[in-house]
């Protein structure tokens, strides 16, 4: 099988639909390791890869005022035991533009996997961005994945960041990510993670609320079983009249996991305001109680209440 259909047949076999990539109304890009061996970019759009030391860097540009019926597809894996992979990306929405993307990042075989993304995106006035990552792992934690973003929202854009890492071991993840929001923008920055075994988890996430007005939202839902171990790091600073922002973290852990939840808020203007909550736990014992009445085994029944805080 070569890399274009191993990696199409990965994306297949972890539940994603293969014929979206033959859509011709929908954008894509495939990267196995650090070989583009797929892509597809629309009108409005400006798409350009090249090798550089050690990886690959993208460029991704939406020209002003341009909207997609569909969102774009990225896919980015390496569909084997061993291997790095290392992708630089440059993202730019100029104004008044919008784009969703899904982001697949496949190692279902993972023995040996280094996966590291830096990022660096610019939205300018009024743009918009949906970005919905998704993982799938296999089931023996041998991967490191490190995805770093530097982030920077214009006037009355709008940033939605969203993480889910639910299926197979985590492995080691280490977040870093950095948003700065002017007048009027809108931050919102979610990660989902169910870590197993002895999973590592570090998410630091700062969101700068530089302009009048802007709004910022941390939420992080993450839970932990075995020997898995959690550090959640939020910070949100409030710069300006009228910014809003609010940090909120909740962990459930079971057996010999640990978590830790690291809220920060800073206000360095008297008309900003930040706020902030978290909470760690165990699975609450009214609501095993509740399920296992309803003809559900402790298994199952811890299983829904893990499954209803990632939602």
């Amino acid at each position: 099988m070569n890399q274009p259909d191993a990696l199409r047949h990965v994306f297949q076999r972890c539940g994603g639909d293969s014929n979206i990539l033959q859509n011709p109304a929908v954008a894509h890009l495939l990267i196995d390791g650090h070989e583009v061996v797929g892509s597809r970019a629309l009108g409005g759009m400006e798409m350009a890869s090249r090798p550089v030391a050690g990886g690959i860097r993208v460029s991704l540009r939406i020209l002003r005022g341009y909207r997609f019926a569909e969102p774009m597809h990225l896919c980015f894996g390496l569909p084997r035991r061993q291997g790095r992979q290392k992708i630089i990306m440059d993202v730019h929405l100029e104004a008044f533009s919008e784009l969703r993307v899904f982001a697949h990042c496949l190692f279902p075989e993972a023995l040996d996997i280094q996966h590291r993304m830096q990022a660096r995106v610019i939205l300018e006035e009024q743009a918009e961005l949906h970005y919905y990552e998704r993982h799938v792992h296999g089931p023996q934690g041998g991967v490191l994945v490190v995805p770093k973003a530097r982030v920077q929202v214009g006037p009355g854009g709008k940033y939605y960041g969203d993480f889910a890492l639910t299926s197979g071991r985590v492995g080691q993840l280490d977040i870093d990510y950095t948003v700065e929001a002017e007048r009027d923008a809108v931050v919102e920055l979610t990660n989902r993670l169910f870590g197993h075994g002895d999973d590592s988890i570090r998410i630091r996430e700062n969101i700068l609320l530089n302009g009048e007005n802007a709004r910022g939202l941390i939420k992080a839902r993450i839970a932990l079983e075995d020997r898995a171990q959690a550090e959640v790091r939020g910070i949100t600073e409030g710069r300006a009249a009228g910014a809003r922002g609010h940090v909120d973290c909740l962990e459930l852990v079971k057996d010999a996991a640990r978590a830790s939840a690291v809220p920060k808020v800073k206000v360095s203007h008297p008309l900003a305001k930040v706020t902030h909550e978290a909470a760690i736990g165990s699975v609450d014992q009214r609501q095993m109680e509740t399920l296992m009445a309803h003809g559900l085994s402790p298994e199952e029944a811890v299983d829904i209440i893990v499954t209803g805080i990632l939602q």
